[in-house]
């Protein structure tokens, strides 16, 4: 029998990567904005670095993926179902880029400085100083940040539905495991 289509290698590293940080980020973030004292600036300080680098990563994977098709989905899949996929991973993307962004334009918007490890790295303001702004896109990343929680929750019940209800190598095609068809 043929083994199922997989991810490259690079695409399931870059994916399991990001599925780490990505919740370290979200539990960061709901620990940070409950915390005061020296939790929230230890908190702050893993935060800001670990956002932009789920940025740069986004962005790498997103021009990878647009270069390197995905392993087909099976052709039995409900089109509804599909349809789901293709939309929830758009939406992945979208959110992996724009939480990052909204919560760097927040920063700027608050006049804070940007640092990335320590003071060595500041990052530029992409936004002018204004309060009221800085307050809206604090709403809208805590948002954004909730859609994404959820999101990956969608996302992780899919994954265990293909790999334990279908047993139709859609899972195994991001862990690597070669499975028959």
């Amino acid at each position: 029998m043929k083994p199922a289509p997989s991810f490259s290698p690079l695409a399931r590293v870059l994916h399991w990567l990001m599925a780490v940080m990505i919740l370290s980020m979200l539990f960061i973030g709901v620990f940070m904005a409950s915390s005061l004292g020296p939790s929230y600036h230890r908190l702050v300080s893993l935060h800001r670095p670990l956002g932009i680098a789920i940025l740069v990563l986004a962005l790498l994977r997103l021009i990878y993926r647009l270069r390197h098709a995905p392993p087909p989905l099976p052709s039995d899949l409900p089109s509804v179902l599909k349809l789901a996929a293709k939309g929830s991973h758009i939406l992945l993307y979208a959110l992996m880029i724009a939480l990052p962004l909204v919560g760097w334009g927040m920063l700027s918007a608050g006049g804070y400085p940007i640092p990335l490890w320590g003071n060595g790295v500041l990052l530029p303001s992409i936004l002018p100083h204004n309060p009221a702004l800085w307050s809206w896109l604090r709403s809208i990343h805590t948002i954004l940040a909730f859609t994404l929680f959820g999101l990956v929750l969608a996302h992780i019940g899919a994954a265990l539905f293909h790999g334990l209800i279908r047993r139709d190598g859609v899972l195994e095609s991001m862990t690597g495991r070669k499975t028959p068809l």
